[in-house]
């Protein structure tokens, strides 16, 4: 049976997911990209932008299996680019390049109608306007047998939380203060919401806690 699964989302050790001041420059906010340092140096990221020569290890190996058996994915407008409001034009089309990372139909949740952008590799960036619940719909249609990943950012992922919609969560936790920006867990009772901790793992750069939803 096909889940719905957060993976590889990094927080800081106080609960941060983003710093502030998000913008082209800082797409994670001012101090975010320390966050995602446990990443940066494996070799699945460094193949991913064709550097290679990246590390080995837990990091690399749980990071990898973030991308198995991944059928669609779901993003908040604010993870495909800085466009706040109507789309002036058609002109941004993802941080990533020509050839983004997800390899698969893509949906990214707005409050602006856009026409169906196809990209190389694959990948497909659909864009819903009726909410997470259709989002989902359409997702595990596209997905079929295989998993629909919530790629964030922390106020759509607390959107599926609250919904009792998330099978699984992986967190990298990295050991760093934030201090401010956009925290994860705001709001949330996750023990009320039926999420208890399945296991954790120390990688080289983080501390990976895995959370399911009970039965």
């Amino acid at each position: 049976m096909s889940k719905v699964r957060v993976l590889s989302f990094a927080i800081s050790l106080d609960g941060y997911s983003a710093g502030p001041d998000q913008s082209l420059q800082n797409p994670l906010g001012v101090g975010g990209p320390e966050m995602m340092e446990w990443f940066f140096h494996t070799r699945i990221w460094r193949e991913m932008h064709g550097q290679g020569n990246g590390e080995t290890g837990i990091d690399n190996d749980i990071a990898g299996l973030g991308f198995i058996n991944v059928g669609a994915w779901i993003l908040g407008r604010n993870m495909f680019g800085p466009v706040r409001g109507p789309w002036p034009d058609d002109s941004w089309k993802g941080w990533w390049g020509d050839e983004p990372p997800y390899h698969v139909p893509t949906f990214v949740l707005t409050h602006h109608a856009r026409a169906t952008l196809p990209m190389k590799g694959n990948t497909e960036f659909r864009f819903v306007t009726e909410g997470i619940h259709s989002a989902l719909e359409q997702a595990k249609a596209a997905a079929g047998d295989k998993d629909v990943r919530i790629g964030g950012g922390a106020a759509t992922i607390r959107q599926y939380l609250q919904a009792g919609l998330i099978d699984e969560l992986h967190l990298a936790v990295r050991p760093v203060l934030l201090g401010a920006g956009e925290k994860l867990f705001d709001g949330l009772d996750m023990r009320a919401l039926g999420y208890e901790v399945e296991k954790h793992i120390a990688g080289e750069r983080a501390m990976h806690v895995f959370l399911r939803k009970s039965a």
